[in-house]
């Protein structure tokens, strides 16, 4: 299989005017990459994933939570989570997120 590569993610998630754009970029070897597009003042309500994740925050501001601790995130922000992690994101201004689905741990 060839190796993907994208030289400008930002390039690939275009801010819509409001609402979420998400897409999936890739999809190999159970590791998922979405990339998420906020309008400013758009929000995901807390909830959790069934796999480990990263969220990266490629732009923008936000306030993010990650379990218990509350972030405020701006470009560069990074965080890696266990399964069932509540988290949150609020965007206060346009903000474009990377997502990445980790494989499930096998036993």
């Amino acid at each position: 299989m060839p190796a993907t590569v994208f030289q400008d993610l930002l390039a690939e998630a275009p801010v819509p005017a409001r609402g979420i754009l998400s897409q999936t970029l890739s999809n190999e070897d159970d590791v998922e990459l979405v990339l998420f597009a906020f309008a400013a003042g758009e929000r995901l309500s807390e909830h959790t994933s069934a796999r480990p994740a990263i969220m990266h925050i490629l732009s923008g501001e936000a306030s993010m939570t990650v379990g218990a601790q509350a972030v405020d995130a701006a470009a560069g922000t990074w965080a890696r989570m266990p399964a069932d992690t509540k988290h949150s994101l609020v965007a206060r201004t346009a903000v474009v997120m990377a997502l990445y689905l980790l494989p499930r741990h096998q036993r």
